[in-house]
């Protein structure tokens, strides 16, 4: 077993500065390209940040999670594809553990990351016309 966690890791390391490193960069950044677009979104309809909802709102947690899937569930394909073509060109074999490691790692991470801080500083037309009743 801990020769699976030793080639994993040594595999995982040499993506970095092997061929097709520009997925590296890229596949963040449609994640994150998608994390904002959904993160406006959320912030118009006054919904609560994503992440912190899918834990604590257990009643619409499966719709939280299709929403996100529906945003990101393209990067994470390919995502797997590439790493795939990777694993072929440099390992000539595949291992689907891995492909799903960097697919998520590439994919989901910087989505959950960067969703819920776009909600939260973006600001919301409902509050500040609050703050402007008040003024007057």
């Amino acid at each position: 077993m801990e020769d699976i966690f030793t080639r994993i890791f040594e595999n995982l390391v040499e993506r970095v500065s092997g061929p097709m490193k520009f997925r590296l960069i890229l596949q963040p950044l449609m994640a994150a390209i998608f994390a904002v677009r959904s993160g406006l979104q959320d912030a118009r309809e006054g919904r609560p940040p994503y992440f912190w909802s899918v834990f604590t709102n257990p009643d619409h947690r499966r719709e939280l999670l299709q929403d996100g899937w529906k945003a990101v569930g393209k990067v994470f394909v390919i995502a797997i594809i590439l790493d795939a073509v990777y694993q072929y060109m440099e390992l000539r074999w595949f291992y689907p553990g891995e492909a799903i490691l960097v697919a998520i790692i590439l994919a989901f991470v910087p989505y959950l990351l960067i969703r819920g801080p776009v909600n939260r500083l973006t600001p919301r037309k409902g509050k500040e016309k609050k703050h402007e009743r008040r003024d007057q």
